[in-house]
């Protein structure tokens, strides 16, 4: 139950301290869909979507209104559209009329983005997963709403380094396929290891093969909620810090829950799971990096940054768990550059360098997420820069990804706007050392020794 001061917390934290739902996503299978004839499986595609998902957008506006709680973003995520075209698809023009229909259906229902032109080729590729990967720059160029994601590796399996090889030149052909928009493409595109199967958060959304046909997963964050509650604790010990961080979390996902609760009795759709991630946006007041600072760090990546945010990360999953019963996602603490006022601040103070950046995905909920690099950065480095990303969640049995953007035309010192939640980013300098012989050996890096449970 809750009480009457629960609610008046709840409604300052909303009011006050940029304590948003960011998400409700609905996860919808496609696998009923398949059609060796490319118009049927479009016609379907976009029936099952559109049928699906029509009144999700007014279902979250309705809720927002009834309880008070900004629902940010409404999305669907889709089954891997690899497996999905796979019988029809014979070229990659082929796969990118498919991203055409998924961009029509978006648009249609409402939501802001719908994720899921993916491909999982952990282990290898197939002839359809190769076909979709190329088809990504023209699909991600030609609309609006489609966001595509890409998983090269996992504990289990290893990572396949011909798919990092031909993810560093696509994503060097996105950036130039929407040059004109400042590189935009790059920022609908992510390279994981380990994807988890229920994540509801954009870019790197797919519908699990293992989901059921429909499923809702809620997305809550709330940086600035932390931010204050540590400000009124300044000084205080660790345990002190800890015990905070943790009820705060818990006090979040509690919202999350209620939202996903009234959302699935609506809609009339099981309900997934919570993802409870400190996922920051260009407001001031909502950024992690000013978590960070509260702890007692001048800027995010000063000595000291890695344990403060591993230390965010952990009690921020402590408290979601306790909280909610279907935690779930990528929960914790994201890191992405354009999207936190403080992380550019960091940046801009020649504090948080890349390398930083890297060390302290070790220990947060994704990895080099919209992290903008000189236009001129050769594929083979990009290719390079994944390769490593992709080993510490191989390694860690954690999940990484890379969301890195090319800005075509710009250099370091100089800035991109994306405008909207993905903010501006400063170019960001990358190591002018090459690994061409590396990345150019064909085959994958097999799976460490701890991934052999059996």
């Amino acid at each position: 139950m809750i009480n009457i001061s629960e609610v008046r917390e709840t409604n300052k934290m909303i009011e006050r301290e940029n304590l948003d739902v960011r998400t409700i996503t609905m996860g919808i299978s496609l696998l009923d869909c398949i059609d060796a004839d490319l118009p049927a499986l479009k016609q379907k595609i976009y029936d099952k979507i559109y049928k699906s998902a029509y009144n999700l957008v007014k279902v979250g506006e309705e809720i927002s209104t009834d309880y008070g709680i900004p629902i940010v973003n409404k999305r669907i995520s889709v089954t891997p559209i690899s497996l999905i075209g796979g019988s029809a698809c014979r070229s990659p023009e082929d796969f990118a009329q498919i991203a055409h229909t998924l961009d029509k259906a978006a648009h249609d229902v409402g939501v802001n983005f719908l994720g899921g032109y993916s491909a999982l080729v952990s282990k290898g590729m197939t002839e359809a997963d190769r076909l979709l990967i190329e088809s990504i720059p023209q699909a991600l160029a030609e609309t609006e709403l489609v966001c595509s994601s890409v998983n090269v590796g996992s504990t289990k399996t290893g990572i396949d380094m011909d798919a990092v090889r031909l993810m560093g030149s696509i994503i060097k052909k996105t950036a130039e396929r929407t040059a004109d928009r400042g590189s935009i493409g790059c920022a609908k595109l992510v390279v994981f290891c380990n994807a988890p199967d229920d994540n509801p958060f954009m870019a790197g959304a797919f519908h699990g093969v293992t989901e059921a046909d429909r499923i809702l997963n809620i997305g809550v964050s709330g940086p600035g909620v932390v931010k204050k509650a540590l400000e009124s604790i300044h000084g205080e010990g660790f345990e002190t810090l800890c015990e905070t961080v943790k009820k705060t979390a818990f006090k979040v996902t509690r919202v999350g829950q209620l939202v996903a609760r009234e959302a699935s009795r609506r809609l009339g759709v099981p309900f997934g799971i919570i993802d409870l991630s400190l996922a920051p946006t260009p407001a001031i007041g909502d950024s992690v990096a000013d978590i960070l600072c509260e702890m007692g760090l001048e800027y995010a990546g000063a000595p000291g940054t890695t344990a403060a945010l591993a230390l965010l990360n952990d009690q921020v999953k402590k408290g979601g768990v306790m909280a909610s019963s279907y935690v779930g996602g990528l929960s914790g603490a994201f890191i992405p550059v354009s999207e936190d006022q403080g992380m550019i601040n960091a940046v801009n103070a020649g504090c948080l360098t890349l390398e930083k950046l890297e060390a302290m995905t070790c220990v947060c909920s994704v990895g080099l997420d919209m992290i903008a690099i000189p236009g001129d950065t050769k594929e083979t480095t990009i290719a390079g820069i994944i390769a490593d990303e992709m080993a510490i969640g191989m390694v860690n049995q954690k999940t990484t990804a890379v969301r890195l953007i090319p800005v075509i035309g710009k250099g370091v010192g100089e800035q991109v706007e994306f405008g909207g939640l993905l903010g501006y980013a400063p170019i960001m300098p990358v190591n002018p050392y090459g690994c061409d012989e590396f990345v150019n050996r064909r085959g994958r890096i097999p799976a460490p020794i701890h991934s052999f449970k059996n």
